[in-house]
This record gives C-alpha cells, sequence and structure tokens, in this order.
C-alpha cells in the first residue's frame, strides 16, 4: 500500500485542479454532443448539424444573361437557406482556376480552407427562347462530381428552375424528397367572400383560384397535385367541387341536401359527406362528380375523413355514438373501430 501527504499548498493546488477539470467537463459536455452511427461516435459541435456548402455565382455572358443569373442565383440561395439544411458559405475568391467559363476548374484547396464540404456552381445562358440553368455539384473533400444537370425554361419559369435543383441538390445529398415545388391552397377573405388561393411552400407566388364572390370552403389538392376539391355556396348550399388543374374545368356533384369536407383517397377518388339520403354519411366521389360509392352506413353524422397512404383505411369523425369521436374503417371490409 502506498500512502502519501499533503501539505496545506499542494492540497489547495489538488483542489483548484479538480474543479477546474470538472468545470471544464462540464462547459465542454454542453458544446458538444455525441452522435453514434454505426461503427463509431462523430464529434461536433452543438447544432452543428448543416451541410457547409459554397454557392458559387453563376458565369454569364451577356447583360440580358447576367441579370437571369443573378435571379436564379438569388432563387437558389434564399431556397436553400429557407431549408435550413445547409451553412451558406461566401465562395473564396479564388475558388475556381483557370480561364473563366467552361475551361476553369473548381479549387479544391480554397474550398477546404474555408470549411466547404460541397460546392455548387454553373452557369446562365439561352438558346431558342429558353433559358439554360447548367450546375454543377461536387465533393470537396473526395474532389468528386456529385451532379452535373441542365434546368431549362421561360424566363417567367426561373423561380421554378432554381426551385428544381434545390430539390434534386436536397435529394441527392440526403437521399429524401423536399417540399420544392410543392403547393399550398388556403382560404382568404381579402376581397370581400371567402375565395381560394394557392401559393408557392415559402409563402410565395400567390394565386387566386376561385372568384365566385361567396363562401369557398375545405380546399385539399389530390396526392398527385392534378385536382382540387373543396366545398363552395355558389348554389345557395354547401356543394362539392373537383377542379382539374391542368385545364381549370370543374366538376360539381350533382346531388341534394349538403357536401361538405373532403378528403382524397387517391388522385382519382375523393371522399365527403353527402345527405341526399337523409342521413350525413361518407361517399366516395369520381373525379368526374359522380358516386363511386357509399362508405358509412350508421345513425349520426360522419364527416372529416381522411386515408392512410395507400388507401386501405380511413380514419373519420361520427357522432353514432351520440358525442362525436374518431372511428378508423377498413374500406375494403367496411369494419371500424373506435380509437
Amino acid at each position: 500500500m502506498t500512502s502519501c501527504a499533503l501539505g496545506k499548498g499542494n492540497a489547495k493546488t489538488v483542489v483548484a485542479a479538480l474543479v477546474l477539470t470538472f468545470l471544464s467537463f462540464a462547459f465542454f459536455s454542453h458544446a458538444l454532443h455525441a452522435e453514434a452511427s454505426g461503427e463509431y461516435i462523430a464529434i461536433r459541435k452543438q447544432g452543428a448539424g448543416k451541410i457547409a456548402l459554397v454557392l458559387d455565382k453563376s458565369d454569364a455572358k451577356g447583360n440580358k444573361e447576367s441579370g437571369l443569373a443573378q435571379n436564379l442565383d438569388s432563387v437558389v440561395k434564399e431556397g436553400l437557406i429557407f431549408s435550413d439544411l445547409f451553412s451558406v458559405i461566401p465562395p473564396p475568391l479564388n475558388v475556381r482556376t483557370g480561364s473563366d467559363g467552361k475551361g476553369s476548374s473548381v479549387n479544391f484547396g480554397a474550398l477546404s480552407s474555408v470549411g466547404a464540404e460541397v460546392y455548387a456552381g454553373g452557369s446562365v445562358s439561352r438558346k431558342s427562347g429558353k433559358v439554360n440553368l447548367d450546375m454543377e455539384v461536387y465533393d470537396t473533400f473526395g474532389t468528386k462530381l456529385l451532379m452535373k444537370k441542365t434546368y431549362s425554361g421561360s424566363e417567367d419559369q426561373l423561380r421554378a428552375m432554381g426551385h428544381a435543383f434545390c430539390a434534386d441538390l436536397i435529394e441527392l445529398l440526403t437521399g429524401k424528397k423536399s417540399y420544392f415545388g410543392s403547393k399550398i391552397v388556403f382560404v382568404s377573405n381579402k376581397t370581400g367572400s371567402k375565395e381560394i388561393y394557392q401559393c408557392d411552400f415559402d409563402g410565395q407566388g400567390i394565386q387566386q383560384l376561385t372568384n365566385f364572390r361567396s363562401i369557398s370552403l375545405t380546399p385539399v389538392f389530390s396526392p398527385d397535385g392534378t385536382r382540387l376539391a373543396y366545398t363552395s355556396y355558389t348554389s345557395g348550399k354547401p356543394t362539392l367541387y373537383i377542379r382539374s388543374m391542368s385545364d381549370n374545368s370543374i366538376a360539381a356533384v350533382g346531388k341534394d341536401g349538403v357536401s361538405v369536407d373532403p378528403g382524397w383517397r387517391n388522385g382519382s377518388e375523393v371522399a365527403t359527406t353527402l345527405s341526399f339520403e337523409g342521413d350525413q354519411e361518407i361517399y366516395l366521389i369520381r373525379s368526374d362528380g359522380g358516386i363511386s360509392r357509399r362508405l358509412t352506413n350508421s345513425r349520426g353524422i360522419d364527416v372529416s375523413p381522411t386515408f392512410s397512404p395507400d388507401g386501405k383505411q380511413m380514419a373519420f369523425v361520427s357522432s353514432r355514438n351520440g358525442m362525436p369521436q374518431i372511428f378508423v374503417q377498413d374500406v375494403q371490409s367496411g369494419q371500424t373501430r373506435r380509437l
């Protein structure tokens, strides 16, 4: 056995060292966190989960092309920042070596010096009345080309072109689809009547879809985005309308009574509550407005249908037991259970 005696001075020194060690551990335990993945543990700073990306300015020749390039660069940058997946780093001055344009090459050493994981850049040109955005994406650590793609469209489609690149980049790096290119549908009374509008995922590009000067409610897109179902009081009673987003044709459910609360089962069938047979039951409606079949058959009001992704299960609200409660029904067999 070994014993050790410490004087007062030495004891104070040891205690102070232990306190500093404890405080240091406490501080860094808050500043760092560990992520286990497979056979290794990655230690990184708290909140440092974003992809370090250098987004270079698009190369363009000509004043017109330069203006288009600036607009596209802004769309892409704003979109990537909005996604909250990237830390967008300004490109270093010498990010490309050699001559401008196609003859230049990416300076991976300069990218590594600013901590970039991914580099994205390209060029903008015009041909046959179309704007072309040629983009390249590189892994800066492996100096490897990850993606090379051209996006084309008219000048009024620059926003869609930039968002298409954002969608491809996110899917490339995360393996997941994103909301770029998706639409939000909503109701507003800014004209004095409740009308239906749509906008881009970020609230931009607002477009009015109805102009009935009446009450339009409960808009919902089909899963493939090709059709819009909504309820309108244009005829004096709540009626379900189905609009094709490609040709703007509209089909109405021509039944007496109410027709409310649509919920899509798939791209061609939407469920809604109808009362033409007396009780308010849920029916499946075809895209042409015709009835496909009746889904519920019980005393009480059945409303708010919504479906599982495969369309085999339907959840809805029913007052069949007195108070409104949520039920789930197997669409094929009709078997229903209360949640």
